[in-house]
């Protein structure tokens, strides 16, 4: 019998970073690319089940695409509606979407449950590695940010279908372990 566990994934950073280029080849294994830039307009809801290994769970990751835009801030907490997970990204080749993710990771949690938004797993993912003579974000500042926020970290390119699915494998091992050793620890007091 498998063990179906849900989590709410919000996508962030700002416009044109990859958000959903990202998504749209980790939910397609790498086969849908998208050629065209279609503005998110507000928050575009995906999900995907992840089977972790050795055990009868799988976690379904609720994945919140949420824009970029200032337009846009205030109505995204009603839509991820307490979140379990951050998901920041940003494009190697922009210092000013690099220097946006404090501000996109203080929001989210800032709606994370109670239960600590310190336990909330999560991600800093630098994308577009493959415009490699545009970079102006070194992998070692996105290194030390992600470590500054308590984030995992990761780089890739959602056009090559490099690094996508680790981090999105990471935060469903993460979210199972979490979930698991709570579940343990109820079961010892109650």
């Amino acid at each position: 019998m498998s063990n179906i566990l849900r989590s709410k994934c919000a996508v962030v950073g700002d416009c044109t970073v990859g958000k959903s280029a990202l998504i749209q080849m980790f939910l397609s294994d790498g086969r849908n690319f998208l050629k065209n830039y279609n503005m998110t307009c507000g928050v575009e809801l995906n999900i995907k089940s992840i089977t972790i290994p050795d055990t009868s769970a799988t976690v379904e990751l609720f994945l919140y695409d949420s824009s970029g835009r200032d337009l846009y801030l205030e109505s995204l907490p009603k839509y991820w509606n307490e979140p379990n997970m951050v998901f920041a990204v940003y494009d190697v080749t922009s210092e000013a979407s690099f220097n946006s993710v404090n501000r996109w990771v203080s929001m989210v949690r800032d709606y994370v449950p109670i239960r600590g938004a310190s336990s909330a797993p999560g991600v800093l993912f630098a994308n577009k590695i493959d415009l490699l003579e545009r970079r102006s974000v070194s992998p070692k500042a996105g290194a030390a940010l992600a470590e500054k926020l308590g984030l995992h970290y990761f780089e890739g390119s959602a056009k090559e279908y490099s690094g996508v699915e680790e981090p999105f494998f990471l935060l469903s091992y993460e979210w199972h372990k979490l979930l698991t050793e709570k579940r343990k620890q109820f079961n010892l007091i109650g």
